[in-house]
């Protein structure tokens, strides 16, 4: 007989692990299927935590080389050993992927190893999942409900095929066992900065090809483009509306020939990235066969309760529509094994927030002054920059400003901006403001303690009313 659940989840990253752990607290008996040896999904084990870990040493190797002098503190030119740092970086990984094994095993999930792939009904309404896995070719369990929580994967690029060494995605350029000497990215997203930003400190020269026209697009305007010149001062060259047209590989090194505009250029690098944007992953779940419905984008269609066109199945993270966040994922699982009991969560997404974790940081949420001047809405602005901030000025660390945006009328806050120093820690404050329906003057008139760079969100909202002090 097959083995039966309340609840099968497919995939193990930070939509599927969340979810599986708050079903079984809510009383269902949860089984999750997962691919990966190792837990985590793409987040933690190629994505959202290796790259943090990497951009957090290639900082502190920037900081003793650049920084260092300037607070008193003289040492010999530091020596990159980059073994140990891509070491450091799998130690991180996996602490926090046996962080979640062991969070499996005390919250009773049975994990299941092996390649999921949905069968249908049973005549009792039952939704079976077959698994398949070298150690249990054929294993089908079944399911009041099923919840497809298997993430996204790297957009190929026809003109631009990976090979895994001088072309690469994401994952392989987290472990290039060498600086590249000519880093070239094609892609000016969250992702393509980021890595850019590791190898560029370590000492790489990088380009970034972006095919738009701009940086960054669902970011404030203004914000986009301080970071892009914060990027550009730290010396990552920048071609935007370039078109990748022809790729020729030699031994060791790829020619990159693009279009901008109406001219033509060519580029020599050892290192091609492509971070050309992420795809529902699909395939070989059986979703289609099954007559499941996607939107028009390509994503998976669900309802409010995220139930998809085929009664009993579910989806959340990046396979359903919206930005494809690791903090989306989490916040959507939790919701949906909660409506399954009862519950009446919602998500709110004006609260959204994004971060690119470049230096300085760049972090957002709510509306951006573009899509409240296309709203037609009445808004205000509120400005501070770092320069004016005392616990900036003690880290020398005063590039780039807090921006608030307002109703001109009812003084709602609809949006703000960060572009500086630990903008994503400091972006908590604005959702939880936004969330909380809080006015400017309400933000600026709270306690920051002194000196902070929180302050700068305060001066910030003050300043939407021409009340800033210290401008």
């Amino acid at each position: 007989m097959m083995e039966q659940y309340d609840l099968i989840v497919i995939g193990a990253g930070p939509g599927g692990y969340v979810a599986a752990i708050r079903a079984s607290q809510l009383g269902m008996k949860v089984a999750v299927v997962e691919k990966r040896v190792t837990l985590g999904g793409v987040c933690l084990n190629e994505g959202c935590i290796p790259s943090k870990a990497l951009l957090d040493s290639s900082e502190q190797f920037a900081l003793a080389r650049d920084k260092f002098a300037r607070h008193g503190i003289d040492i010999e030119p530091p020596r990159l050993n980059l073994s140990i740092m891509l070491a450091r970086k799998d130690e991180v990984v996996k602490r926090l992927t046996d962080g979640v094994a062991y969070l499996f095993k005390k919250n009773k999930v049975t994990l299941l190893n092996g390649s999921a792939s949905l069968h249908g009904a049973t005549s009792e309404g039952l939704q079976q999942v077959a698994i398949i896995s070298a150690d249990n070719p054929a294993q089908l369990i079944a399911a009041q409900r099923v919840l497809l929580a298997t993430g996204s994967e790297t957009v190929t690029l026809p003109a631009i095929p990976f090979d895994g060494d001088l072309v690469v995605s994401a994952k392989e350029a987290l472990c290039f066992d060498q600086v590249p000497e000519h880093l070239v990215v094609v892609g000016g997203g969250f992702i393509g900065l980021e890595l850019g930003s590791i190898w560029r400190r370590l000492g790489a020269r990088v380009t970034v090809l972006e095919m738009l026209p701009t940086l960054l697009p669902s970011m404030d305007r203004q914000a986009a483009d301080a970071l892009q010149r914060a990027l550009k001062k730290q010396g990552i060259e920048f071609r935007l509306g370039a078109r990748v047209t022809a790729l020729q590989r030699q031994e060791d090194t790829v020619n990159v020939q693009f279009m901008a505009g109406e001219e033509r250029g060519e580029l020599e690098c050892d290192r091609l990235l492509v971070s050309a944007g992420r795809r529902p992953a699909l395939a070989g779940l059986g979703f289609d066969l099954l007559g499941g419905r996607l939107s028009e984008n390509g994503r998976v269609a669900v309802d409010a309760d995220y139930q998809t066109s085929i009664s009993g199945i579910y989806a959340v993270g990046d396979l359903i529509d919206g930005p494809m966040l690791a903090h989306k994922a989490s916040e959507e699982g939790v919701a949906c094994v909660e409506r399954m009991a009862g519950k009446a969560t919602v998500v709110e997404y004006g609260c959204l927030p994004g971060v690119v974790y470049t230096w300085p940081e760049g972090a957002s949420v709510g509306k951006t002054e573009e899509q409240l001047k296309e709203a037609a809405l009445p808004y205000k602005v509120g400005k501070f920059n770092f320069l004016g901030n005392g616990r900036a000025r003690a880290m020398d660390e005063t590039e780039g400003f807090v921006k608030v945006l307002a109703h001109a009328e009812s003084d709602q806050l609809l949006g703000v901006h960060i572009v500086g120093p630990r903008a994503s820690d400091m972006i908590a404050e604005a959702v939880t403001a936004i969330r909380c329906g809080s006015s400017a003057h309400a933000l600026g008139m709270q306690f920051h303690a002194h000196p902070t760079l929180s302050e700068a969100m305060k001066e910030a909202a003050l300043d939407a009313h021409s009340e800033a002090l210290h401008v």
